[in-house]
């Protein structure tokens, strides 16, 4: 049985801090230039990283014996111990203010900017945003807001769902396929021990659902780059993002985008074509 949720003292949270630095490394960016689907090359000191080498970089330590049943750390610390099973990468913001480079010493700084409980078809949903601030030698190159959701534990589908409307059309529209090894290559890059994204036994047998998950920033990292190469290899001032359902693995998906007098909506979508993730990009 789940503990009992007490807002307000995990709003004692909000206002908490904590810095980490890292270096940008050829290494880190021939890696993740692969798992992005781009030319790997032989990158050096001085050239462009991918847009969302961030989320690879200071990604925090914990011992073994410090982790819990999904492979995250045991709640506490940093981000308040939310009380129910489930938790994922709700959505967020990002502002791209100059690319982080190889060979940079990059530090960034993260604040627990809010906590809120709401109610959902699924039941309760504690969602904790935090900011980050990611800077390197030449000052700011990102900010951004994380929205992180916790859920709790459910095994079948809301009653009443509806069929889902036809899928939308796109100008542009790259496909992959949800492949196991992209999925652990981004859980390595990112040192993510959660479970969902590689452990099958535990995520359909523990968590209920029917397969592996896409990582939600994975998901963000391509819809990103789309948007850059459509824009003449320059990322977006903004972009804003919010996760919609679960993307398996071992099936095709998409990457699109239209076009809008602001700049362009993206998505990336499971192989029936409805959208997983949704973004918004302006310059």
């Amino acid at each position: 049985m789940t503990e009992k949720l007490d807002i307000d003292h995990l709003r004692q949270w909000i206002g908490r801090s904590t810095e980490a630095t890292d270096i940008v490394t050829a290494q880190l960016v021939m890696g993740l230039r692969a798992t992005l689907f781009q030319e790997v090359g032989e990158p050096r000191k001085g050239d462009a990283a991918p847009f969302t080498v961030h989320w690879c970089l200071a990604q925090p330590v914990f011992p073994m014996s410090m982790l819990g049943p999904d492979g995250h750390p045991t709640r506490g610390g940093f981000l308040p111990p939310v009380p129910l099973p489930r938790r994922m990468w709700a959505g967020g913001e990002i502002e791209f203010l100059q690319p982080l480079q190889v060979g940079d010493e990059s530090t960034r700084t993260s604040r627990i900017a809010d906590v809120q409980v709401k109610t959902g078809s699924t039941g309760t949903l504690c969602f904790v945003s935090v900011e980050h601030s990611i800077s390197s030698p030449r000052g700011v190159a990102i900010r951004e807001r994380q929205d992180i959701v916790y859920r709790e534990m459910t095994s079948s589908a809301p009653a009443g769902a509806k069929a889902p409307p036809p899928p939308p059309k796109a100008q542009h529209r790259e496909t992959h396929v949800s492949d196991p090894v992209l999925l652990f290559r981004y859980s390595a890059l990112t040192f993510n021990g959660h479970r969902i994204h590689y452990d099958r036994d535990y995520v359909t047998k523990v968590e209920g659902y029917p397969g592996l998950i896409f990582h939600g920033p994975l998901q963000a990292a391509l819809i990103i780059e789309l948007a850059a190469k459509l824009h003449g290899g320059e990322a977006p001032k903004k972009f804003t993002y919010r996760g919609l359902q679960p993307l398996f693995e071992g099936t095709e998906f998409s990457v699109n985008a239209n076009e809008t007098t602001d700049g362009m909506e993206l998505w990336t979508a499971n192989a029936e074509g409805q959208p997983t993730m949704k973004g918004t990009a302006v310059w």
